[in-house]
């Protein structure tokens, strides 16, 4: 076998094969006999469909299953046992009905968005955001399920209605009382966030004592289960209820040093599910995941469960559960698990992956200048090719989004195209990071810009001391938050020889007065309030310091980007332009916070991959 340069190694992941590569499952459902998912289809654009185990579509083009509801949405569909669909159609956010044989109708009134969708007993519940208002309001309501709504809102029962946000709505079993969790506009989710009981008429409407609290759901009709982190990790907790009212003090629930929950983004997350028989299905991250089933005394044992990062246990029948997520050694996918036997059925997705080609990510820790930072290596793998002996591998380093997310290892045909072709990849968990408690995620409280830029640092700086990476052919990539991060670390200069950076935040000022009521609040708390901090916001931006940019950087970037506008990857565009720095830049007028269409995640990554072998000085095989 003769030895190439690393980055032009022959490589069987074309863009075109990771754009179609693992599904995005969106929630899944037992549905009778069947078990039906919601996908996003790259091909169609990013439209969401739902499809059956039976092998048909449920919810054919052109209608597509997305909720605005906080602008990330999620939630935009259920289904209950009769096999009745219930979906938020993206094109105008209404909740429709879709029975067997017929036409979706709708069930609301245009204008207001609508998500989190959750049937039980026969009742249709969500999560509903009105923006025509001032101030816009968000509530939780009951939809009637007979159309009688659909022209005249005053038929939709509200449970509960505010200024600020609501998720996660659980109807008790004898159908009289409605949990949920809400929280300020002042706050975040993951910050402070209450666990809320009324009546299923809205009336006396009681407060559970809570931090953070996620996901209630009834174990019977006096008692609660929710997730919540008052002592540093997200674990179940347990409260009587006599009425609406709490009794007594709630009380945690097999703790664990492992957290059941991470970020409320998005309204569709399930980090366990109750089965019928007092037992629990939970998930515990910390960095990867694990799934455990807990017995009603506490004791918990895992489940051999294919998935390890970002399990979503989607839905229960019986002893089966239904989970969602990718692994470290299986494609993302959707599976059925029976905990009691053990059987696991791959329901969509979930492959075994070569590990020749895509060996399991490398979980390591660098001592950083702020404790020890967490990430995951993908070294270079291809059983077809050599790289010189005296040659060291260039890497791109990742920067994920939010900054209040985390990254699991998991196998990804994305990291695949850059190491089957001599790159490698380090996808760091930075200080302000969930999946490893609440005190490695408040590092970043106040220090967005300089705790996580020290983190991605020292984690590159860490890897090249090792001697596993080329020091000097260290690119950073990020999106969002993540580019955010990028731009900020090469203002500093000194470690990332090229910056990729997906619809990257530049300016804090600029974010503040053009983001959306979800995040209205979120740079109080990573940077400080306005105008007390607007010294600290001009100091840590990006673009007030672009001169010291001197570095190749590809910008990439949605048209229709409401969280992250143009303006801001066109104002670094400008700056770098005015000082002859070399630069690219592309816009992709359709696509908006997050690449959906096939044909824009390909040319995204080739151009990364062309623009990492001009700076780098190899030739890429597309």
């Amino acid at each position: 076998m003769s030895s190439s340069p690393y980055g032009s190694w022959s490589s069987p992941f074309s863009a075109a094969s990771v754009a179609a590569s693992s599904p995005r499952i969106d929630g899944a459902r037992f549905v009778g006999a069947e078990i039906w998912w919601g996908e996003s289809v790259p091909a169609e654009k990013g439209r969401v469909t739902v499809r059956s185990s039976s092998g048909t579509e449920v919810l054919p083009a052109p209608w597509s299953a997305r909720s605005r509801v906080h602008e990330y949405g999620g939630g935009a569909w259920t289904a209950d046992g009769a096999g009745t669909l219930y979906f938020v159609d993206a094109a105008d956010q209404r909740v429709h009905r879709m029975m067997t044989g017929a036409e979706p109708v709708p069930l609301t009134p245009a204008g207001p968005s609508h998500g989190g969708l959750r049937v039980q007993n026969g009742r249709l519940l969500a999560v509903r955001e009105d923006l025509s208002t001032t101030p816009h309001t968000r509530a939780i309501v009951e939809i009637p399920t007979d159309g009688s709504a659909a022209e005249d809102a005053s038929g939709i029962r509200v449970i509960a209605e505010g200024e600020g946000f609501f998720a996660h709505p659980a109807l008790s079993p004898d159908g009289s009382r409605v949990a949920w969790v809400a929280w300020s506009r002042g706050r975040m989710p993951w910050e402070t966030a209450h666990l809320q009981v009324a009546k299923s008429d809205g009336g006396g409407r009681s407060e559970v004592p809570t931090r953070a609290a996620l996901q209630p759901e009834w174990l019977s009709d006096t008692e609660l289960v929710y997730a919540d982190d008052p002592d540093d990790r997200w674990g179940l907790h347990r409260v009587t209820l006599d009425g609406a009212t709490p009794v007594g003090t709630p009380h945690a629930f097999a703790p664990s040093d492992a957290d059941t929950g991470y970020g409320l983004w998005v309204l569709g997350n399930r980090w366990y599910r109750p089965l019928d028989d007092g037992r629990i299905v939970a998930t515990r991250t910390n960095g990867r995941d694990e799934v455990v089933l807990i017995s009603p005394d506490g004791a918990a044992r895992p489940i051999d469960a294919p998935a390890d990062g970002h399990v979503s246990i989607d839905d229960a029948d019986g002893s089966r559960v239904l989970l969602s997520g990718n692994g470290s050694g299986v494609t993302a996918g959707l599976w059925s698990i029976d905990v009691d036997s053990g059987e696991t059925v791959a329901v969509r997705g979930g492959e075994p992956v070569n590990a020749a080609w895509m060996p399991h990510a490398l979980p390591i820790e660098v001592d950083g200048r702020h404790g020890i930072v967490h990430a995951f290596a993908y070294p270079p793998a291809n059983p077809d090719a050599t790289a010189p002996a005296d040659e060291l591998p260039p890497y791109v380093v990742l920067v994920h989004g939010g900054p209040t997310a985390h990254v699991t290892g998991a196998a990804s045909a994305a990291n695949a195209f850059f190491t089957s072709r001599g790159i490698g990849v380090l996808d760091v968990n930075y200080g302000g990071s969930t999946g490893y408690g609440r005190a490695y995620r408040e590092r970043l409280d106040g220090q967005w810009g300089v705790v996580d830029v020290d983190d991605v640092v020292a984690a590159a700086r860490g890897l090249a001391d090792a001697g596993l990476a080329d020091p000097d052919r260290i690119a950073i990539r990020g999106g969002s938050a993540g580019g955010w991060t990028v731009l900020s670390a090469l203002v500093r200069g000194g470690t990332f020889a090229a910056g990729i950076s997906r619809y990257g935040v530049a300016d804090l000022r600029m974010l503040v007065a053009e983001t959306h009521d979800f995040e209205a609040s979120y740079i109080d708390g990573l940077v400080g309030p306005l105008p007390e901090y607007e010294h600290v916001y001009v100091e840590r931006s990006p673009l007030t310091h672009a001169d010291r940019i001197g570095v190749p950087v590809l910008l990439l970037q949605g048209g229709e980007d409401r969280v992250v506008p143009p303006s801001q990857s066109e104002a670094i565009r400008d700056a770098l332009a005015s000082r002859g720095v070399d630069h690219e830049y592309a816009l992709y007028p359709a696509e908006g916070h997050g690449f959906r269409s096939a044909e824009t995640i390909v040319d995204a990554l080739e151009r990364e991959l062309t623009f990492l072998g001009r700076v780098f000085g190899f030739d890429p095989k597309l």
